[in-house]
């Protein structure tokens, strides 16, 4: 991941180990999981402090607030890699993953990545519709036994509508909703048993257990996008055994102003919609060229009933639209929140070139920020994937 030369690199790891081990402790506090991998591996007495269990706990306690934007990128179906950016730091970071993927994938293998979160992330294998499993510390990595749903593609999975949840050091549940005879339906996959669990949602309030109106406990999965309204399940993390706390059916309508002949891209992710206005398109001189005009972010999703509209909060500031404008021909995004803070990520594409926009909301503070990524290198290959995590965490 890194190059280096062999004398000055002795020398400097000398010279750092005689500092006294609170200093190095400090130091490594500040450095990124692939950084803290590095060091570990160059010398005897570093790898010590790294694995020494109060490090372990202070860097996993510090590691949780960190937030991770991966991409996977790849020239069609050779040369895959991931890349990681994290909100401390100002770089990008490479993963070699397809060695670790070679005992579940074969030959001719299509490979998508799903979603991450902490050290566990999930891919797909577009061939054959099944869903992979790694570590990326541990570096173990399994296949999940079919949903009942059957094997599904890349198509098939929303970005809002499913959630990685670790429930443990090693192990984790995968949700999803999907339509089910026209009912939405929660599919749990839990590490643990290595089993699915399916529960049917359910319309309001009526008789749910009151620790399931907690809307802090819940995760918010989206069924249906639609541009005027959505359906999105209220999932509650603390379900019991006979399945009680079954998901809640909610039915957002989104009263839209007036666009002025703009174009709408609606992005959903945690019980959050940003809308992104554009000019241009259809009707610019340059057919397919846009420029972005606004950013506004919706929210306010509730447990108190079914029926009620998106709530406008706030929109992107003057000053960081005009550092983030830039002209482009196709746009996706994802959206997160997690700990009061909303984050998206838009990625747009013009004539083969790549662009990404990293935005975050403080809920509290009611303040937006721009974080300028540096160039990933993606111009001419094809996108394969693109979520936040939480931060890695030492095993």
């Amino acid at each position: 991941m890194m190059e280096t030369n062999h004398d000055s690199s002795s020398t400097n790891t000398i010279g750092f180990c005689l500092l006294p081990s609170e200093i190095i402790q400090n130091i490594l506090l500040h450095l990124a999981l692939p950084e803290i991998i590095c060091l570990k591996s160059l010398n005897r007495f570093v790898a010590g402090v790294i694995s020494d269990k109060y490090f372990v706990r202070a860097y996993n306690s510090q590691a949780r607030s960190t937030a991770w934007l991966f991409v996977y990128k790849k020239r069609w179906n050779r040369d895959a890699l991931l890349h990681g950016f994290n909100d401390q730091s100002n770089r990008w970071f490479s993963f070699q993953i397809d060695s670790l993927l070679k005992p579940i994938i074969r030959p001719g293998d299509d490979i998508y990545f799903l979603t991450a979160s902490c050290n566990v992330f999930l891919f797909v294998s577009n061939t054959r519709g099944e869903v992979i499993a790694l570590n990326l510390v541990t570096k173990a990595v399994k296949a999940i036994p079919p949903s009942p749903l059957g094997p599904r593609g890349t198509s098939s999975w929303r970005r809002s509508g499913m959630k990685l949840v670790i429930t443990g050091s090693d192990h984790f549940q995968f949700l999803f909703v999907d339509l089910v005879r026209n009912s939405p339906v929660l599919f749990v996959y839990s590490s643990q048993t290595d089993t699915w669990q399916s529960t049917e949602a359910r319309e309001g309030l009526a008789g749910m257990p009151r620790v399931c109106q907690k809307e802090d406990g819940h995760v918010f999965l989206n069924v249906i996008d639609g541009p005027y309204e959505s359906m999105v399940t209220a999932v509650g993390l603390e379900r019991d055994a006979h399945n009680n706390c079954a998901p809640i059916v909610l039915r957002p309508r989104f009263n839209r102003r007036p666009s002025d002949g703009l174009n709408l891209l609606q992005v959903y992710g945690d019980g959050s919609m940003l809308v992104i206005k554009s000019s241009g398109g259809d009707d610019d001189g340059d057919t397919g060229v846009r420029m972005l005009n606004d950013i506004e972010l919706w929210g306010g999703l509730r447990l108190n009933g079914s029926w009620h509209n998106w709530e406008y909060i706030s929109k992107v500031p003057c000053k960081i639209k005009a550092q983030i404008r830039k002209p482009y021909r196709a746009m996706r995004g994802c959206l997160e929140r997690r700990d009061g803070i909303i984050r998206a990520v838009l990625l747009s594409n013009y004539d083969g070139l790549w662009d990404i926009i990293w935005l975050s909301y403080d809920m509290g503070r009611s303040l937006w920020a721009w974080l300028p990524l540096p160039d990933c290198k993606m111009k001419g290959l094809n996108m394969a994937g693109i979520a936040f995590s939480s931060g890695l965490a030492l095993s």
